[in-house]
């Protein structure tokens, strides 16, 4: 079944990618992240450790953004859902929408100038990443 010309496997695949790529990504970022939000890992992890909700949300979430990115490439018309529509579309979403959401939230809450850097290179690679399942799959 399809949507605006894109498989919904693409869409699948490209939340699942894009969501590894974050594990790894606040992975190795992780102790300067901390320091950008200004919180120790005690902190972070609470009592009882982490909840599980942060990562549930954002499972959903990479899964509605990679359906919403999906119908943005689909609607560039037949023959359009590629690699480098797909990583143009991505790189767009993300310079449109959401690093310009974060500087302004981050601007009026205070935060660091590095954690604005570090939470959105992760958003671009999530949008470059499905962007590229996306194209690579296609229709």
């Amino acid at each position: 079944m399809d949507f605006a010309g894109i498989s919904y496997l693409a869409i699948f695949l490209a939340a699942v990618a894009s969501f590894a790529f974050g594990s790894v990504y606040y992975m190795s970022l992780a102790k300067p992240w901390m320091a950008a939000l200004g919180k120790t890992e005690a902190e972070i992890k609470g009592e009882g450790g982490p909840s599980p909700l942060p990562f549930i949300i954002a499972g959903v979430s990479q899964l509605v953004m990679a359906f919403m990115l999906a119908g943005v490439i689909g609607h560039l018309g037949q023959g359009q859902v590629t690699i480098w529509n797909g990583l143009v579309s991505g790189f767009s979403c993300w310079l449109g929408f959401v690093i310009t959401t974060m500087a302004v939230n981050h601007a009026f809450q205070g935060a660091s100038r590095a954690l604005t850097v570090i939470d959105g290179g992760h958003w671009l690679g999530v949008l470059l990443v499905q962007g590229l399942v996306i194209g690579l799959i296609g229709v």
